[in-house]
């Protein structure tokens, strides 16, 4: 790849993509990001970011975002689906793959950078999980040069599930957790997965490869809630576990109405936990991962 290569993203606008981009531009490549019209406020403010109006679910307008690139990172993906609005897992996760392959290789198109998630397996129970596995299937019989990231919970400032917790341990008494708290994660520094999709670019070794992403060590949701406290201020967090048997069915009755904060296959993601090897990542970019302790400190004090 060219040293300033041309790079598209989707996804840019996102907790993730915004720190993807950031790390592009750092590293002296130029960014064209992939926008749904009216969107473009939402992209970093840094030089060098050209918006391109598009939506990955509709291959029309594809052929011109992906004309004259060196490179495609591709970070489009949900967590929660709303059929009434097409958005689902099929359609955001495998289909959009699908389109954004067909166009960069009709663009001549040669790398290609894909986020995934931990867990993706054929056989999964969830299916977030089975329709990611179905687009790192199309990645990996595009025939271009790919790597794949699959990262474990992401934190970072903006975030999502750490700033969810921390308003769980600000808020309540006593904080609810699904299960005996034990099911592990391994919260990864969303600087450190921007560096890695950054620098794959620049390696070539990194073609052909899945990497697990994760931080440096493993944590239960318990131990995940004590180190939010911690950083919060609070010396203890009580926690109540309720059994699975009991929540899971009120979630299949609630998991309909757009207020409620849990579905079906996110409880079946939570139970399963989320962890990896994090030295092969880790060693192929040349980083020090962030510790998730030291790291939410940064934000949430």
């Amino acid at each position: 790849m060219p040293a300033m290569a041309t790079v598209l993203v989707t996804g840019g606008t996102g907790f993730v993509g915004r720190a993807v981009v950031g790390a592009l531009v750092r590293h002296g490549h130029r960014v064209r990001c992939l926008v749904r019209p009216g969107s473009e406020r939402l992209l970093p403010r840094e030089a060098g970011i050209e918006p391109v109006s598009g939506d990955v679910t509709n291959p029309s307008g594809l052929g011109d975002a992906a004309r004259g690139v060196d490179a495609v990172v591709h970070l489009v993906g949900i967590i929660r689906e709303s059929p009434p609005r097409g958005v689902t897992f099929e359609r955001l996760h495998t289909q959009a793959t699908e389109h954004l392959l067909a166009a960069a290789r009709a663009g001549g198109v040669r790398r290609f950078v894909h986020m995934s998630a931990l867990g993706t397996r054929h056989d999964a129970r969830s299916r977030y999980h089975r329709t990611k596995w179905a687009a790192e299937q199309a990645v990996r019989g595009s025939g271009m040069d790919w790597t794949i990231f699959r990262p474990s919970v992401i934190f970072g400032p903006g975030d999502g599930f750490v700033t969810l917790l921390a308003r769980l341990v600000r808020w309540c008494p006593v904080v609810p957790v699904i299960g005996d708290g034990q099911n592990r994660f391994q919260p990864v520094a969303v600087d450190d997965v921007a560096e890695g999709f950054a620098r794959a670019l620049d390696r070539p070794a990194s073609t052909g490869q899945v990497f697990g992403v994760g931080g440096p060590r493993a944590y239960t949701f318990d131990e995940l809630l004590d180190e939010v406290g911690r950083a919060l201020g609070r010396r203890r967090v009580p926690k109540l576990h309720h059994p699975v048997a009991l929540v899971a069915p009120v979630v299949t009755v609630l998991q309909a109405l757009p207020f409620f904060p849990l579905t079906s296959d996110q409880l079946r993601m939570m139970r399963e936990g989320s962890t990896c090897d994090p030295e092969p990542f880790a060693r192929a970019f040349d980083l020090t991962l962030v510790a998730f302790e030291a790291g939410i400190r940064t934000y949430l004090a």
